[in-house]
């Protein structure tokens, strides 16, 4: 890896480069499924190549490829060189990096048991075991249950010096029940609906007792075909973590995201009410309570690592600070424009794309005094919503709409009866102002998802959250059956 890391940074300072980087990455992922207690399918594969970065007069260029070959290294240090020089034909402004120490060792996520030295016989039979504990309950139409697994080898170098190595591994599972009747279609899924992902080994899988937790789950999604609809109107809201999580994810993780702010990804995923000149005005994202931070250094966070796709070091950034917006998700590039230093946010898709500015761990820090069933207990007529189901929200992060699987109605501090078909929308800061209680460290758990989409041509991220659930006041809930 040594040679041809140095080969591409040679040739490309050689032909004209300013500054370059090199990342070989090879990703090896495993996927399972299984419905109605039923083997669905098993997928395995892997990929590797490497890509070479460069900037030149102050214009970038990027080329990659899957020979891993010193001439190849060659060759695609020119072209990325060639594109440079051409893209420079069209500049506005010269890029600036700002400046960071060379990066220098090697990281492993930390696990106890090597998912992909478990025998996939072995995972095969955890999956349908959980699935049929699901479909052995009276009512349950059909049920879904997937496993899978990601590992990147990650080897970093730069042309100031910078060499890093990193192996990464994600892995997450779910069993989902769904109970059909005439055109009702109920489901509940565990732990979450986007599979529960976390940084961690197989014991993480293990831990998670899937087979014990499927029947209540799946006695909820029959319950919920002859659950009354959840109420219209103005209510009290009490978020669960594994709805909380993805709030963040669209009304504070991209709104945050610098490129996104400057328009750089306008034409596919929208841009961001929050420009910066609200940074150091003071601007109230939320109440006093909301602290929110982008910390890649997250024990088990899918978004946590060692150095970042720039050769920045992991570290834990503050975006929210007591409802003040605090900072914003940054690259070497991006920092400079708001006087600060990179926040270490680029990440890749892999060798054969760029680095984008992306969420690393988005963490709604919890706060001491209540914990969730403190919270639920001090609401005297409210709703607590679990389960994402489905989520909208327009191309400048401010009005959004969520659905979730599940509403329980809170009367006298008591957590009671479900209701069916919860949505719940409104305006991102508004949202947040009217949080007057976030959960303790108690509730405090770290979910994620594996598919969080970006850029053009379009890339796929592990982005994590870590969330102990939390209540809003004021919320229009139940606008109806979507």
């Amino acid at each position: 890896m040594r040679d041809l890391t140095d080969r591409a940074l040679d040739t490309a300072a050689s032909l004209g480069a300013g500054y370059a980087d090199v990342r070989i990455v090879r990703r090896r992922d495993e996927s399972i499924s299984v419905k109605s207690g039923r083997l669905e399918g098993v997928a395995s594969g892997e990929t590797d190549g490497f890509g070479v970065r460069v900037l030149v007069d102050g214009a970038w260029g990027f080329a990659s490829s899957h020979h891993l070959e010193l001439a190849e290294a060659d060759r695609v240090a020119a072209l990325a060189v060639r594109i440079a020089r051409a893209s420079g034909t069209a500049l506005r402004t010269r890029v600036q990096l700002d400046n960071r120490p060379p990066a220098h060792g090697r990281y492993e996520t930390p696990l106890a048991e090597d998912p992909f030295a478990v025998p996939v016989e072995t995972k095969i039979g955890h999956l349908i075991e959980a699935d049929r504990a699901a479909g052995g309950v009276a009512g349950v139409t059909f049920t879904e249950s997937t496993y899978g697994a990601q590992r990147e080898e990650k080897t970093f170098a730069a042309s100031d010096g910078s060499y890093v190595e990193q192996v990464i591994t994600h892995l997450g599972a779910a069993v989902e029940a769904n109970a059909i009747e005439g055109d009702e279609h109920q489901r509940r899924s565990y732990p979450d609906a986007g599979g529960g992902w976390r940084a961690a080994g197989y014991e993480y899988i293990r831990g998670l007792d899937l087979v014990g937790k499927a029947g209540q789950y799946a006695e909820e999604a029959v319950a919920l075909l002859s659950a009354p609809q959840c109420p219209s109107g103005i209510a009290t809201v009490v978020l669960d973590p594994s709805q909380l999580y993805l709030q963040v994810h669209e009304s504070c993780g991209h709104p945050t995201e610098l490129d996104r702010v400057y328009g750089t990804e306008a034409s596919y995923a929208g841009t961001s009410f929050l420009t910066t000149d609200k940074l150091d005005a003071g601007f109230r994202y939320g109440s006093d309570l909301v602290t929110i931070v982008a910390d890649a250094t997250a024990p088990m966070g899918m978004g946590t690592f060692g150095w970042d796709d720039e050769g920045v070091e992991a570290q834990s950034v503050p975006l929210i600070r007591n409802g003040i917006l605090a900072g914003y998700l940054t690259s070497r590039e991006t920092a400079p424009r708001i006087g600060r230093s990179s926040g270490g946010a680029m990440r890749a898709d892999g060798w054969n794309r760029i680095p984008l500015i992306r969420m690393t761990n988005i963490n709604l820090l919890p706060v001491d005094g209540m914990s969730l069933d403190d919270i639920v207990a001090d609401t005297d007529d409210g709703l607590y919503l679990a389960t994402n189901r489905s989520w909208s929200i327009d191309d400048r992060r401010l009005n959004f709409q969520f659905a979730t699987e599940v509403a329980y109605e809170i009367k006298r501090g008591v957590r009671g009866r479900l209701f069916k078909n919860p949505t719940y929308t409104g305006i991102t800061y508004e949202f947040w102002r009217a949080c007057d209680a976030v959960g303790d460290a108690t509730s405090y758990v770290m979910l994620g998802t594996p598919n969080c989409g970006k850029g053009e041509p379009s890339q796929g991220a592990h982005v994590g959250h870590g969330v102990s659930g939390a209540r809003f006041r004021n919320v229009q809930v139940g606008v109806g059956k979507w």
